[in-house]
This record gives structure tokens, C-alpha cells and sequence, in this order.
């Protein structure tokens, strides 16, 4: 682990466009809408503090809830996801980190996410589009270590892959508890092996752990998948049996 993060380890101290010459008027009013937009994003994007350690990227931790009764959509899952804040330097980090509560302690359906800033932790998301992730399923009470090991190897850049992680996600269910690391580019085999490994050993986990890779493209067809198995019976259970595809 890096000694910066060791460190600190304790720390619980609390928590664009340039004019290009004259448009027409409705061109104008989009540039001085992307004006703000860009002013806001950039106002928004965390930096690093005086005497602070910079982080090699800006991330963001997100958290997400679901009544497990209750039927997906990504509108669903869109609306639910909320951003807890975002963080520049290990000392942000550790500002946020301590006073989170532990994947161990959660509830129900519940996730947290950690992303680089500015890629939501969606399939969709262009950053993550024609990507995926390597898969653990964990039995329940390692949760909370994982997640730890998990999250300070990818901010110290242990995975040694450049760009190409997205983020990682801690998912808490009934049975057992998920965590996975999302990559760009699910085709380039090397760096998906790579991250494979290096997640074996930041995990500490023994050789016949079983891990799977699944891309975005496929967790998207198998979400649509059974969105229409789902709107079949639901439409069986009213007396409508026909269906169009």
C-alpha cells in the first residue's frame, strides 16, 4: 500500500468556452448555456488543498439504495444513485472515509461506489460504455476489509493500467455482498489481466477464488433481457398475452 495512505491513516478531521466571434441568436443563447454549464462543472471539481497530497486523479464516492420488491429501470437506478462529495488529495479522502459507515454495516440493497470524477457509475456512462468489470462475490462479514483494500490500491495507482480504471463498487445484498472494479475497455485482454491479478493479491485472495468478467454490453443486453421477461408475465398476470418485439 502506499505510505501516504498509511500515514494518514488515522486522520478523522471531519469531514469554459472562449467567444468565437458573432453566432446567430439561438447559437448564441446554447454557447452562453454551455458557458454556465462548463463555469458550474469547473467550480464543482475538487482540487487539492494547501500542503495537501494530490491524488493522480479527482474521484467521487456515490451511494445507491433499492427496495429489492421493486421492478429495475435504469430511470430507476438513476434517480437513486446519490453523489456524496468528491475529493482531490488522500487528506480529502480520509475526510469522507472516516466518517462513512463500513460496507459491513449496511442494510438491504444498498452500494457504494467510487468513481474518477466526472464518469457516473453507469453501464451508459461514455467512459464506461465499452468497458467492464472484474466480479467477487464475497460471503458475508469481508465486505468492509475488501472494500478498504480495494478502493486505497486503485487511488494509489497500484493497478498500473494508466487510465483505464473507472472506478469500483461495493454491493450489499441478503446472502452475500459483490464488489467489482470497472475498467474502459473490456477488449483489451492484457489490461483486464492485469487488473485481475493485481486485485488477487491487493484482496489477498486464494488461488481457487472464482472471478468473473463481464462486459457493459452484456450487462446491458441481460438487463433489456429481463425487462421484457418482466413486462411479459406482468402482462400475463392482467389478461394481456400478446406482445410486440
Amino acid at each position: 500500500m502506499n505510505n501516504k495512505f498509511d500515514a494518514l491513516k488515522d486522520d478523522d478531521s471531519g469531514d469554459h468556452d472562449q467567444d468565437q466571434g458573432s453566432p446567430k441568436d439561438g447559437e448564441k443563447v446554447k454557447t452562453e448555456d454551455d458557458d454556465k454549464d462548463q463555469n458550474m462543472t469547473r467550480k464543482k471539481m475538487a482540487i487539492p488543498g494547501v500542503g495537501e497530497h494530490p491524488l493522480q486523479y479527482n474521484y467521487t464516492f456515490w451511494y445507491s439504495r433499492r427496495n429489492p420488491g421493486r421492478p429495475a429501470s435504469t430511470q430507476s437506478y438513476e434517480q437513486n444513485i446519490k453523489q456524496i462529495g468528491s475529493f482531490a488529495s488522500v487528506e480529502q479522502f480520509w475526510r469522507f472515509y472516516s466518517h462513512m459507515i463500513r460496507p459491513g454495516d449496511l442494510t438491504g440493497h444498498s452500494d457504494f461506489h467510487l468513481f474518477k470524477e466526472g464518469i457516473k457509475p453507469m453501464w451508459e456512462d461514455d467512459a464506461n460504455k465499452m468497458g467492464g468489470k472484474w466480479i467477487i462475490r464475497l460471503r458475508k462479514g469481508l465486505a468492509s476489509r475488501c472494500w478498504e483494500n480495494l478502493i486505497l490500491a486503485m487511488l494509489g495507482e497500484q493497478f498500473m493500467v494508466g487510465e483505464e480504471i473507472s472506478g469500483a463498487v461495493v454491493s450489499v445484498r441478503f446472502q452475500e455482498d459483490i464488489i467489482s472494479i470497472w475498467n474502459k475497455t473490456a477488449s483489451d485482454k492484457a489490461t483486464t489481466s492485469r487488473i485481475r491479478d493485481t486485485l488477487r493479491r491487493v484482496l489477498n485472495l486464494p488461488p481457487n477464488t472464482l472471478m468473473d468478467y463481464k462486459t457493459h454490453t452484456d450487462s446491458i443486453s441481460h438487463f433489456q433481457e429481463s425487462q421484457a421477461l418482466s413486462a411479459i408475465f406482468k402482462g400475463a398476470k392482467h389478461g394481456k398475452t400478446s406482445m410486440v418485439w
